[in-house]
Formats: structure tokens, sequence, C-alpha cells
């Protein structure tokens, strides 16, 4: 019996459906660190800010206490990464993207989103899988009832997590909506356009 069939069973011996796994994926308690280059160190968000660009009507930049006055939300659901790891019943709280859609104003023309992060990180996703009914979407700043740690995306990361997990972009800085599709960081580098767990998207090809 090989590893992943092992830990499929493993789960249903303690009442966990195992088709909670997406194919090709295994689960695992631990929350495994795993990103290119350095953590971004803020010794205080006192100079941070956010902004929101693109197919809008209103463009706006917020500071970090601004950002905190937008009434945030909590989410406990199942993350999956491109490295085969699952994790289930997470608890993260943060702000809706659809109040921040809003308060920009989003165009007709606006088909997608590029996530913008510290270190000219980023990655493209779909306005339908980020706004679209019974989608989850967050600006992340918390995990577990505590402020994300640096290596898990301090202060802010998105959080979209029916996408493979690198869709859920760390140290976010900007969003930027978009009329048409292009490909982020890790796409430009062999990583799947889209990234559906389901469908193992993980990279170009698949």
């Amino acid at each position: 019996m090989g590893f992943f069939e092992r830990n499929r069973n493993d789960l249903a011996k303690r009442g966990i459906d195992p088709d909670r796994l997406p194919p090709g994926q295994y689960s695992t308690d631990r929350f495994p660190v795993l990103h290119a280059g350095s953590v971004p160190v803020y010794r205080n968000l006192e100079d941070w800010d956010f902004e929101v660009l693109g197919e809008v009507e209103r463009p706006f930049t917020l500071s970090w206490s601004q950002l905190m006055e937008i009434e945030p939300v909590e989410v406990t659901t199942d993350i999956h990464c491109v490295t085969k790891w699952s994790k289930f019943d997470t608890l993260w709280r943060g702000i809706p993207l659809s109040a921040i859609a809003e308060r920009a104003g989003v165009r007709n023309s606006a088909t997608h989103i590029m996530l913008q992060s510290e270190f000219g990180f980023s990655a493209n996703v779909p306005l339908a899988d980020a706004l679209g009914e019974g989608r989850v979407a967050l600006l992340a700043f918390e995990f577990d009832g505590k402020p994300l740690e640096p290596e898990h995306g301090y202060p802010l990361r998105f959080f979209l997590p029916h996408l493979y997990f690198w869709k859920s972009a760390k140290w976010l800085r900007k969003v930027e909506f978009m009329n048409g599709d292009k490909p982020g960081f890790w796409e430009r580098n062999g990583y799947h356009m889209y990234g559906d767990p389901w469908r193992e998207q993980r990279y170009w090809g698949d």
C-alpha cells in the first residue's frame, strides 16, 4: 500500500471523509512553509499601505489602520497546496474581497485580478472565482485566531481556498482589476494559469 492510500485510510479510521482530498493530495495537520526568497520584515505598519487599481471607478490606497476599519469575516475551510499537501478545517479571518470591490466600483470590463505582493511576486485569478456566488475570497490577516506569522504572509495575504494555495498570495500589497488575463510570477515560471486541485492543474500542460 502506497503513502497516499495509507493517508486516505488513516483519515477514514479517524472518521474523516477521504473524499475531501483532491486527487494526488495527502492530509497533514502541519502547516508547511513554502516560498521563494526572503520573508519581508516589518518593524511596524505605519508606512504600510494597500492599493486597489485598474478597471475600477474609484481606485484607492488604504493604510493598515484604514483597512482594519472594514468589517472582517471568519471562515473555516480546507486548503490544498500544489506540493500535494492538504490541511482540513483551517480557520481564517479577513476582509471580504467583495467589500473592496464594492468600494472601488469594479467596471464591467474587469475579467480577472492580479494579486501583487512584496518582492515582485504576483498571481492571477479570474474575477468570477474571486467574486462569484458561493466563493470565499478574503484579504486575510489572521490564521487560527492569531495574526499571520511572517512566513505565512504577515501582515496580509489573499485567501482563495478552492484553488491551489499559491493563488492565495502572501505579503499582499495591491489588487489590480484587469480587462483580460495574464500570468503572474508562478504562472510565468511553469505553474498552471488556473490551478484547480480537483483537476490536478499544477503545471502548464496539466
